[in-house]
């Protein structure tokens, strides 16, 4: 039998390394979403006796099997300041399929999604996670490497969001902004320095579907980012300080985007 090459068996290797990865939710918000989520795959719950009793109804309707802990020295391998509330649910990160299936529209509103170049504060992702979700999203896009993956921090900040809106990561964002741009999405870089406005380009791009892309705070948007998008916009501000963190400049883009 022919050896395999070096690359094939590295790529195997991540594959089978991805696959066994796990995660601990934690908090009641996030831990009861996660329950009551028939996609994700859960593996063990700890509670206390107080937290167990108020997630009676989730954990009923799950069928996992609890493991009760002693508030005092709870048991599951969480951070020392992670805020549990006597809760916490390890699980496998949701597949939610395909970038082309995700971000097809539902034929009657035109789809939007993000798209966030090398964003890692999973607090900022979680934040954007609920708004995409309030403001009707088809999903969030990050990247594989260089951005926050799903963690208990992120679920505990997206407040129930991470169950219910797509998060999906890929391993180029250029390509993936001309995968999108293909499927005939419009896509608009949000870039301070810009000339043009987020309203006047969404006016033009009238009923297509559009992509908003955002930096990290402080660095931006890469140049090769830059280059992908259709074109690059600011948010109009109204006085003289003019700077939003990233998930705020997400809200107002996602909302400025649905009320076209």
């Amino acid at each position: 039998m022919a050896k395999k090459p070096r690359w094939v068996v590295e790529k195997e290797q991540a594959q089978k390394a991805e696959g066994a990865q796990t995660l601990w939710l934690f908090g009641l918000h996030a831990v009861r979403d996660a329950l009551e989520n028939p996609r994700r795959e859960k593996l063990r719950l700890i509670v206390t006796p107080n937290a167990a009793e108020k997630l009676s109804d989730a954990v009923a309707a799950s069928g996992i099997t609890t493991e009760v802990s002693d508030p005092r020295k709870f048991a599951a391998p969480l951070d020392p300041g992670s805020v549990h509330q006597g809760a916490a649910l390890e699980v496998k990160p949701l597949d939610w399929g395909r970038l082309d299936e995700v971000a097809q529209g539902d034929g009657e509103k035109s789809p939007r999604v993000v798209l966030l170049d090398r964003v890692t504060d999973p607090h900022n992702v979680g934040a954007i996670l609920r708004s995409a979700e309030v403001f009707g999203a088809r999903a969030v896009i990050g990247t594989k490497h260089h951005s926050a993956p799903e963690t208990g921090a992120l679920a505990k900040t997206a407040s129930g969001a991470l169950e219910r809106q797509p998060y999906l990561r890929e391993v180029n964002l250029a390509r993936t902004i001309s995968q999108l741009q293909e499927m005939g999405y419009v896509v608009l870089g949000l870039d301070g320095e810009a000339e043009g406005t987020l309203e006047a380009e969404l006016a033009l791009a009238g009923t297509r579907a559009v992509a908003l892309v955002l930096g990290a705070e402080g660095p931006g948007l890469r140049p090769k980012t830059k280059e992908s998008c259709d074109a690059l916009v600011r948010i109009d501000f109204a006085g003289g300080f003019g700077s939003l963190n990233v998930s705020n400049a997400a809200a107002v883009a996602l909302y400025a985007a649905r009320v076209r």
